[in-house]
């Protein structure tokens, strides 16, 4: 397999989803992305801009096994990893695992529970691994977790650590549709009752793990020149610089920003990495990863606009 066999694979997943997903064409884009490149995705936007069906069909056209968490205010760790239970007829404790052994794990509303059961996937998102009374159990080495949650100006959320938002590879803000696009959804789902099915607008598994592992091989192997490097380590140390951020990005952010340009690259069909690839994915990689400051904040300034302005500032190679 090579980068033109993984453009025509991520076209052919674009297609698939399309049968049932009308638009939101970039969310789709980072999510191909995230997962060739081993990342997680933060999908946030108002109810019903089906963030959660897109994570149902996505899954469903890979063939992964498919986990889902529904976060609310009274779920904890245990609830999540699962728990060693006592089986009173072996006398032994067995493992009942929790729905994180998956390979995709869709995490919805995942800002309606407190910091400590969202801490609960920390070690799951970053080491693919789950340690349960001081027993690692390892996850699949393409487990990928795809977030959903409400603006955070909405009632009943908690906002995600820095710690858990650092995971993240890519936040993606999903807003409504345009009026032609919101038109064909309501003649496509209109006529339809109850929750949507993937299966229903004839989405079957259409990718097998193997060419996934392929494709991710290929991503891995695309080389960056040094002044392409140079330009991401610059971008990311701009916002530590800047005098509207308060708390800038980390050397991780800069690490997952490189890999992501080069599934980018593969996506478009080619075995190198163009500034424009780090420019087009700077604001998704960032925009969780920025603290603005005070006086950023009291002006109304926007981070997209802070980060638009940083990658508009920076020298990019020619």
């Amino acid at each position: 397999m090579n980068a033109t066999d993984v453009k025509a694979l991520a076209d052919g997943i674009r297609r698939d989803v399309a049968r049932a997903i009308v638009g939101q064409d970039e969310a789709v884009e980072l999510m191909l992305i995230a997962l060739l490149s081993s990342g997680h995705i933060l999908l946030e936007g108002p109810p019903g801009t089906a963030k959660t069906f897109l994570a149902q069909c996505f899954a469903r056209v890979l063939g992964l096994d498919f986990g889902r968490i529904q976060f609310t205010p009274d779920l904890m760790p245990g609830d999540i990893l699962g728990s060693n239970l006592f089986n009173f007829q072996t006398s032994q404790f067995t493992l009942t695992r929790g729905p994180v052994f998956c390979e995709l794990l869709l995490a919805d509303e995942i800002n309606r529970t407190p910091p400590k059961t969202q801490a609960a996937l920390l070690e799951a998102m970053q080491e693919r691994a789950v340690t349960i009374d001081g027993d690692t159990h390892r996850l699949p080495g393409h487990f990928m977790v795809i977030a959903t949650q409400n603006p955070i100006e909405q009632q009943g959320v908690y906002p995600l650590p820095e710690a858990q938002l650092d995971r993240f590879l890519f936040k993606h803000r999903m807003g409504y549709p345009s009026i032609e696009e919101e038109t064909r959804i309501v003649s496509s789902h209109g006529a339809r009752f109850g929750a949507p099915r993937p299966e229903q607008w004839g989405i079957e598994p259409s990718v097998s793990v193997a060419r996934i592992a392929e494709a991710v091989a290929v991503v891995a192997e695309i080389p960056m020149v040094g002044e392409v490097t140079d330009y991401v380590v610059a971008l990311v140390r701009a916002t530590r610089e800047a005098p509207d951020i308060e708390s800038g990005a980390s050397p991780r952010a800069a690490a997952m920003l490189a890999g992501a340009a080069r599934a980018r690259a593969a996506l478009d069909g080619r075995d190198y990495v163009i500034p424009d690839d780090v420019k087009a994915l700077a604001p998704a990689v960032l925009r969780h990863r920025v603290l603005l400051s005070a006086a950023a904040e009291i002006e109304g300034r926007p981070v997209e606009g802070v980060i638009a302005r940083l990658v508009e500032e920076t020298g990019a190679p020619r």
